[in-house]
């Protein structure tokens, strides 16, 4: 999505960043799984097909089961396809697999912050989630943290989006909305948010250059 320049008057293009946290600040490293899945002669993808459908996902997004009860109903699902013991073992290297922090990308979101830019972040996670970012050394990172399994909604459900813009103490227009999966783009460019399709560093960096 092209963004206006910076205004006339001096005023910034917007109040505030509502900003995904997975595959945007935090990246996974999936190469543990798929190396057990080439040796179970599994399709590489197929742990995350099977992990992340929506059916098995969304009861640990908004909060009503463990990450443990997820991995065990990945697990289960996966028995069939490979032999109890290795659906296990690749459940316990997905709910482990290493990540990171994309510097780049924490490097921007703290100099818009800096610059008196209201920062939320808005993911769907699961409970997991504040201890993960303590992990990464994140937890200051913005003003608030919006996470799915504490509001109870997932996105693109509108309401965690109207819950985002209420923590940002702006109107949605003043927002701009960071997210690398289209739906939820398009769900908060509905609301009349700024709403930006992330797929790498420079996505973001553009979006904020009016700053």
């Amino acid at each position: 999505m092209t963004l206006s320049p910076h205004p006339p008057s001096g005023r910034p293009p917007f109040d505030a960043v509502l900003c995904d946290i997975d595959n945007v600040i935090r990246i996974y490293d999936p190469t543990p799984v798929t190396a057990l899945e080439r040796a179970a002669g599994l399709t590489e993808g197929t742990v995350m097909k099977v992990a992340f459908a929506p059916e098995t996902v969304l009861p640990l997004l908004v909060g009503r089961i463990t990450p443990g009860e997820w991995a065990e109903s990945v697990a289960r699902s996966l028995t069939g396809a490979v032999s109890q013991a290795t659906a296990r073992e690749l459940c316990t290297a997905l709910a482990r697999s290493p990540f990171r922090a994309d510097e780049t990308v924490v490097a921007l979101l703290r100099g818009a912050r800096a610059r008196g830019i209201r920062l939320v972040l808005v993911s769907n996670a699961s409970v997991q989630l504040e201890e993960d970012l303590e992990v990464l050394e994140l937890a200051d990172l913005a003003d608030d943290v919006v996470s799915s399994a504490r509001v109870g909604i997932a996105k693109p459900d509108p309401r965690i989006f109207e819950i985002a813009v209420e923590r940002a103490g702006v109107p949605a227009e003043r927002c701009l909305f960071v997210d690398d999966t289209p739906e939820n783009v398009e769900a908060a460019a509905a609301l009349g948010m700024r709403a930006v399709h992330y797929r790498e560093p420079e996505d973001l960096r553009r979006a904020l250059s009016g700053l």
